[in-house]
């Protein structure tokens, strides 16, 4: 799968986000909501981008737009500003009753992670294994689950650091380009978000 060029675009993007739900309105006013699919598939995000670069730029990007335009391929992209590195908190892990178990309950004040977030951990002790898990559970803006391989009970808060890369998979079906002075362009362009192995 290719990657996007290490070019940034410029600030000022735009995250449109709509979410996949069913939803069955009752006549007495109840509704019931329901995913459709996969939890981590259901809420695509689309960026309006702006890259303000020079002309030598602006054609390496546009080459790249029209390679997986010709071979109908997605590609790896980071948008601005998201995920993060190294953030810190404490975790214990039991089984949800207080014996052994699979289930890591992860304390980070303002953690940042939504459910089916795949994060990278680096846990200094207790038994979990460093890797990379997905985000099962969020009790709220501090407390998140994640599911271990192995069994474990670890009941003392445990340091760890995780990651969130930010990086998707995305597709580019229009961009316009504009040359408003001599060698700088200014490229606009949609990226929408896709779900693929």
């Amino acid at each position: 799968m290719a990657t996007f060029p290490l070019i940034q675009p410029t600030y000022g993007t735009r995250k449109n986000s709509t979410p996949n739900v069913r939803v069955t309105r009752l006549g007495d006013g109840y509704e019931f909501r329901a995913l459709f699919g996969l939890p981590q598939n259901q809420d695509p995000k689309i960026y309006d981008l702006t890259f303000n670069v020079t002309e030598v730029e602006a054609d390496v990007i546009e080459a790249f737009l029209r390679s997986r335009v010709a071979d109908q391929a997605s590609f790896t992209f980071t948008p601005p500003a998201e995920g993060f590195s190294n953030k810190g908190g404490t975790f214990i892990q039991s089984n949800g009753a207080g014996a052994t178990g699979k289930i890591v309950t992860v304390s980070c004040t303002n953690h940042g992670v939504a459910i089916g977030d795949t994060i990278s951990v680096t846990a200094n002790s207790g038994g979990l294994a460093n890797g990379d898990y997905v985000v099962s559970a969020a009790a709220n803006q501090n407390t998140f689950t994640i599911n271990s391989a192995a069994n474990a009970h670890v009941t003392s808060q445990t340091s760890i650091t995780f990651d969130l890369s930010g990086a998707g998979k995305f597709v580019c079906e229009q961009w316009s380009k504009s040359i408003p002075f001599r060698n700088r362009a200014v490229i606009n362009c949609s990226f929408r978000e896709v779900f693929e192995p």
